[in-house]
């Protein structure tokens, strides 16, 4: 893993196979880059990136504690982990098999800050491990004893990675089930018609039962797919695009938006307990 301080300090892990992460702990634990088979799959603007008093339009922000906004609360859009600095190691090889380590690990922990916000004493974890073709992802949120608040601990989770394409018009998404919510008009829709819509900016949720595909026609080459894999209850799946943005956004969440008013899919951690969710991106040409 090799530090670099342009555009933004930031760290470089190139795995055995060549694959590489790119990864900001100081900038919301943001994984800036994504190379599979040589070619960079994530968005980025740099010019918000390098602004802090803006939010980051590319990469993989983490969503924490709360996916979406939380109306009436002093909590931000998405949480505050995308937004503070992170701890950053090696994702070391399992314990007894050997060789070469397999990814970066980051975390963070409550905070006076977060506490002023969200009165819960926590830790969250993320593993990226890169295997060929693949990026793995666990999150790890425990809840430690001596919280301030003795309840369990109440939060949502997501993932916000921006994946570049070539043209929107083109893209095309597969494995997604008929129906969706629309967070435009918060209603209901038929998938298919959302989908058809990229062009112009959507914002949908749904609940796949499988993997979903992102299909880029005109990647250089023969094309790209990419495949979100999920396991409840990181199982739920948000699609944004925001054009002329050259990306389009395919989000593992935990809960829909308001979660934590409405109690819908909340999650809670007991005191002295850890939650494991899983999700893993698996790329290819054709």
């Amino acid at each position: 893993m090799q530090p670099c301080s342009e555009p933004y300090a930031h760290w470089l892990f190139t795995a055995a196979h060549g694959d590489q992460l790119r990864v900001v702990p100081e900038r919301g634990g943001l994984v800036t880059g994504w190379v599979s088979g040589g070619h960079e799959l994530l968005y980025l603007d740099q010019e918000r990136f390098l602004n802090p008093a803006k939010s980051v339009r590319g990469g993989i922000p983490v969503l924490f504690p709360i996916c979406g906004n939380l109306p009436g609360s002093p909590l931000p859009q998405h949480g505050f982990a995308r937004d503070l600095p992170w701890q950053l190691e090696l994702l070391e090889a399992p314990e007894g098999m050997g060789g070469a380590p397999e990814g970066v690990r980051i975390s963070l922990r409550d905070c006076a800050a977060t506490r002023e916000m969200y009165p819960h004493a926590f830790g969250l974890e993320l593993d990226y491990r890169l295997l060929p073709g693949e990026l793995a992802i666990t999150a790890r949120i425990s809840h430690p004893e001596g919280s301030p608040v003795a309840a369990a601990l109440p939060f949502s989770f997501g993932l916000h990675p921006y994946f570049a394409v070539q043209d929107l018009a083109a893209v095309q998404l597969e494995g997604l089930p008929e129906r969706c919510f629309d967070h435009i008009p918060m209603a209901e829709a038929a998938t298919a018609e959302q989908v058809a819509r990229l062009a112009s900016g959507v914002d949908f949720l749904a609940h796949p039962q499988g993997a979903v595909r992102l299909v880029d026609p005109q990647a250089v080459g023969a094309g790209r797919w990419i495949a979100l894999e999920t396991q409840a209850p990181l199982d739920l799946a948000v699609v944004w695009s925001e054009p002329p943005r050259p990306m389009l956004c395919l989000e593992p969440w935990t809960a829909p938006r308001g979660a934590m008013a409405t109690g819908d899919r909340l999650l809670q951690v007991p005191p002295g307990e850890t939650l494991e969710l899983r999700c893993s991106y698996k790329t290819g040409m054709g």
